[in-house]
This record gives structure tokens, sequence and C-alpha cells, in this order.
């Protein structure tokens, strides 16, 4: 064979390869940012915004419900667009979706779907989708730092409560009893993750509402046969499994380590797990609450404020405990390793956050 003539032949053997790999490599950065879940679809969910109850729909003029998932209410963002006066804009090839300008249009209108029932449903949660109003780049934390992406279901997509309450500017507000969601006023800084801080009933529940976080904490402590002022809190969450609300705690008590998962409702205690904790334990004598860190690293970054701080983690590292923390403020990242046994700070470093 000549040379020319297997050049030829490689030619057509390579390029379908490459273009295989390329492929494959773009649908494992797919995978990689879009996470399939399981959520409840909450037709059942009244909201009340600045007094007036609100019906949101799509641009077909069909009715979207709230989604809750993951200890949250979520509501679709081209709705909240609408009732901020601004245009909404999705960008297919960058994934993003705009909120700015000055709308002129009416709202949308629809027919109320009224057969809608609560049900779990299949959604998207994505951490592709960039979210930017008003020309600037918005990330969004719940109320535990928790980086949180938006939602996509039936070609809508939704931001979470918290998120929408920092959009709009309102404080947020969550009744139990009645599974009504409230955004009014200013929030004056200051936003409430309505589906952990309860009034008569924390977070999603279908109408008949759950635990409040302090009780759970209450019954997981009670179980381990713990004060609640030996106790030290590593996790406290709010979660999903299996299609129920569930309640997870680690907490150090003396020498022992406590997993704890409590049916968020019931109060029913799931699993329990206890281990033995040799050295570097976080409830040693003079140990730091994550309050009290949480103080140390606000005080450190001026100006900064608890909505701010994206991660509080308490972990070991070399033998002992450190609070891991991260802040986000005034367009720049600060990192910080506090002792647990005594608050001083180990670590401390900043950068720009370039948008």
């Amino acid at each position: 064979m000549n040379m020319s003539r297997f050049k030829k032949l490689a030619g057509r053997v390579m390029l379908p390869l490459l273009c295989a790999a390329l492929l494959l490599g773009s649908l494992t950065e797919y995978a990689q940012a879009v996470e399939t879940v399981t959520a409840r679809l909450c037709p059942d969910y009244t909201i009340v915004i600045d007094g007036t109850n609100r019906i949101f729909y799509n641009v077909n003029g069909q009715q979207v419900h709230p989604i809750a998932y993951n200890g949250t209410t979520y509501l679709p963002l081209r709705a909240i667009g609408e009732l901020m006066g601004k245009v909404v804009t999705w960008d297919k090839d960058t994934k993003t979706a705009s909120l700015g300008g000055v709308r002129t249009g009416a709202a949308t209108a629809g027919t109320p779907d009224t057969d809608a029932k609560a049900q779990n449903v299949t959604v998207e949660l994505r951490s592709d989708i960039t979210v930017v109003v008003d020309d600037t780049v918005r990330t969004f934390s719940d109320a535990n730092g928790k980086t949180v992406y938006p939602l996509s279901y039936q070609g809508s997509t939704y931001l979470p409560i918290r998120a929408i309450g920092e959009l709009m500017g309102k404080s947020v507000a969550w009744d139990g009893k009645t599974s009504t969601v409230t955004l009014s006023g200013s929030s004056g800084g200051e936003i409430t993750d309505a589906d952990v801080i309860v009034g008569g009933g924390t977070g999603p529940s279908g109408g008949q509402g759950l635990l409040t976080l302090e009780d759970a904490k209450a019954k997981a402590l009670s179980h381990a046969g713990a004060a609640a002022e030996n106790a030290i809190f590593a996790k406290e969450k709010l979660d999903w499994d299996d299609g129920r609300q569930v309640y997870e705690f680690e907490f150090y008590v003396g020498d022992y380590e406590y997993d704890y998962e409590l049916d968020a409702k019931t109060g029913e205690i799931l699993n329990s797990e206890q281990e033995a904790v040799k050295s570097g334990t976080p409830a040693a004598s003079g140990t730091i609450t994550r309050e009290k860190a949480q103080e140390i690293a606000l005080a450190k970054v001026s100006g900064a404020k608890a909505e701010h701080i994206v991660k509080l983690d308490l972990d070991r590292d070399d033998g002992r405990m450190i609070y891991e923390v991260e802040i986000i403020y005034n367009n720049k990242e600060y990192d910080l390793e506090i002792s647990a046994a005594d608050g001083k700070i180990l670590k401390f470093e900043s950068e720009s956050v370039h948008h």
C-alpha cells in the first residue's frame, strides 16, 4: 500500500473515532451538570406575594405549580420575572437565564389547573444553568450555606424560595398548617429559608407540617442519652430520602460521634449510629460551637453577614477538629480554618471573584 492511500484510509478511520470521543466528552460533561432527582409537585401550596394569592403560568398559558425538593419550595423563574417587571431571556447555547430590562407586556394569562394532585415527580437538578440578574451573575445558597441550583421540570426553570426572596428583596414566611408561602415587605438583607424555619410546621409537608429542627434535635439527643449543652453538632439538615423528608444529624458528645436520621413528620428514628473517637474530639473541654465559629469568621471579614457564608463545616484535620468556613462577600471569596478547640484562626485566605 502506498503512503498516500494509507493516509486516506487512516483519515477515514480516525475521523469517526475523533467525533465519537468528542461526543462522549460532551455527554459526560452534561451528565455531571445535570442530575435527575425526585421532587414533590405541590399544587396544594398557596403562594401569597404582597397580600395577593398568585397563580403561575408558563409561556403557553399552562399553570405551573410549586415544587418541593430537599427541604425547600421552588417557584418558576419566568413567573417571578414577570412579577419583578423584568424581561426573561433564555440563551440555549450558554444555558443562561437572564432577568433584566423593563417588561412592557402584560403578565401571561391562562386557565387554572384544578385537577392537579400532589405527587412525586422526576426533575433535573441543573448546576449548568447560570442565572443573571441585571447583568450580574447570581449564585444562591440555603440557610446552612450550601449552594443550591435551579431545577428544570417540563420546560420550566425553577429557583428556591430563598433565592427568589433575595431577588425580589422580600422576606419569606412559611405557614405549615395551611401550606402557605408568603413573600412580603423588605427583607432588610436578612432572608429566612422558610422551608427550615417554621411557624406551625416546617417546610413542605402536604399541609400536615413537620417537626421543627429543634424538636428533631431534641429527639436525637434524647435517644442518645445526651444533654444538649454537651453536644457539638457537625451537621443538621432537612433532606429527602425515598420520597419522604428526614432530618439528618451528626454530633459529638464526649469521646463519641453520633449519626441520626429521623422522619421529619413523625420523629421516628430511622437510623442511628454511634462510634468511639479516640482523639481530637470536638466535644472536648473548651470546644466552640458552630454559632461561635460563625461569629469569629464574620468578625474577620468586615461587613460580611450570615447570609454571605456559603460553607460552614466541622471536620477533622491531622487529628484535630476544625471549622472550615467559606464566605463570598463584596466580590471576594474568603476561606478560613478555625480551631474547634479554642476558636483560633488557623488559616485565612482571600481572592477576587470574577463573573
